[in-house]
């Protein structure tokens, strides 16, 4: 990994926050900043449901997903506690307060992941589509 990609500014990722960085192909990664100034790029993708990671509360080294509260490791991208999963981690450095990920990982790693898809036909198919099912209104 001798050549790096510039991304942002340490100071364009607010503290306890996130930046998504967007690819030519797949999900978005995250690129968190904690209360320590230390940087991470995970993929913007939960591992439990695929909720976006870069919307999470960021505390100490782990980000919590807003979807279900998981808790994800920044530095491993790994559930914590006693959930289960990992999302892919890319490796991250920050030089003379800019913010580097490497070029191959973005346009490789994870490409084969979809992202998760949100509405109320996210999971049984679109409107028209065979499988969507419609209930019928609960009448008293």
């Amino acid at each position: 990994m001798s050549e790096w990609k510039e991304i942002c500014l340490m100071t364009d990722i607010p503290v306890l926050g996130s930046r998504r960085i967007a690819r030519a192909r797949g999900i978005d990664v995250a690129v968190f900043r904690n209360a320590e100034d230390q940087v991470f790029a995970l993929l913007d993708r939960c591992p439990h449901k695929g909720g976006p990671l870069s919307q999470g509360i960021v505390f100490g080294t782990s980000v919590a997903c807003p979807l279900h509260n998981w808790t994800i490791g920044l530095a491993d991208g790994c559930a914590q506690g006693a959930d289960e999963g990992c999302t892919p981690k890319f490796a991250c450095k920050v030089e003379a307060g800019k913010v580097m990920l490497d070029p191959t990982e973005l346009a490789t790693l994870a490409l084969d992941l979809e992202a998760p898809r949100a509405g109320p036909c996210a999971t049984t198919g679109a409107l028209g589509d065979q499988t969507f099912e419609v209930q019928a209104p609960h009448t008293a």
